[in-house]
């Protein structure tokens, strides 16, 4: 067990080696069951976090406050559209800044080509850890709630089990693909054999791709790309299937909504579901577009675990800060 991460930061999943996020885990399950039990938390007593939102949120937002909150500690709301960020406020001088008013500073900004360098520059001038709550390229926070569930509902030795990534329709808008991003880079290092699914259109980063394929061939995990999604899920153990933008084959907005919709069939629903293994479980980060991007069905049943997967944002949240911050 590696068990000191004080001062670190968490921008990119693989900024935690695979001991370090397996101390994450149990230091996560630790706080979980304490919270069952009603049991103090309070490792970071008068300790504040900064949260930093250039985008909307409803479960970061939440997990985050209720997460500082449960530790003992506090979380301010900033939003960058009502303050001097907009009109000047460079990242050198919110890392400054910040990094003396707060004792940890957490930012969602997914502007394409924009937010995770922005973080980084964040990160360059702070002198308290810097904790992505997302950005154009990553979502580790999610990634590690989604290893948590996984392994809650799986068993601790993941190796062999096939989970699928896969594209799935949505009409709302371009989504980051900082998530599935995330998901190919994490989950191959604990055994996990990743499937992932989408339209030619819908290319992750190639560096990320880069990535994921060496993270396979260190631990000894299948890594597959195919675009057809039926395929994909059959005999699935796990199915994580959203949607996200064509930003890769073109930053035009306009262009990428166009494409999307010529996949609307590529919809989670019961029929699909029905490839998978009797047990497979189906994951998404939240919100989802119901009936477009998976049916009810299949988001309300048997085989969801969407709300589990959302509460464990929370305790992994508590886990880094804990470690982190403390």
């Amino acid at each position: 067990m590696q068990t000191f991460l004080h001062g670190r930061d968490l921008i990119g999943d693989l900024d935690f080696s695979k001991e370090e996020v397996e101390t994450v885990l149990d230091v996560a399950f630790d706080l979980k069951r304490k919270r069952a039990l009603n049991e103090s938390t309070a490792i970071l007593r008068d300790k504040v976090l900064a949260m930093l939102f250039f985008f909307s949120s409803t479960r970061t937002r939440g997990s985050f406050e209720a997460g500082m909150a449960h530790l003992g500690g506090h979380a301010a709301f900033i939003e960058s559209k009502t303050t001097q960020i907009s009109h000047g406020d460079t990242p050198k001088e919110i890392g400054e800044i910040f990094g003396r008013y707060f004792d940890g500073i957490a930012i969602r900004h997914v502007d394409w080509g924009i937010g995770n360098g922005y973080l980084n520059e964040v990160a360059k001038y702070s002198r308290v850890p810097v904790l992505n709550m997302q950005c154009d390229i990553y979502h580790p926070f999610q990634c590690l709630a989604d290893l948590m569930t996984i392994v809650e509902k799986k068993g601790r030795d993941l190796r062999r089990k096939k989970m699928v990534v896969s594209w799935a329709y949505a009409a709302s808008y371009q989504k980051p693909m900082s998530v599935p991003q995330s998901l190919i880079l994490q989950m191959p290092r604990f055994g996990l054999d990743v499937v992932l699914a989408h339209p030619p259109e819908f290319k992750l980063m190639p560096e990320i791709m880069e990535m994921a394929q060496e993270q396979a061939r260190r631990y000894g995990a299948g890594f597959e790309v195919t675009d057809d999604m039926e395929a994909a899920f059959k005999d699935a153990d796990i199915i994580y299937a959203k949607s996200w933008g064509a930003m890769v084959h073109t930053p035009d907005a306009a262009q990428g909504a166009e494409i999307i919709k010529k996949y609307s069939h590529w919809i989670t629903d019961e029929r699909k579901m029905a490839l998978a293994k009797p047990d497979a479980i189906y994951m998404h980060p939240l919100p989802a577009d119901r009936n477009i991007e998976v049916t009810d069905g299949v988001m309300d049943g048997p085989h969801s675990v969407v709300y589990d997967e959302a509460e464990n944002r929370m305790h992994a949240q508590e886990a880094v800060m804990a470690l982190t911050m403390s």
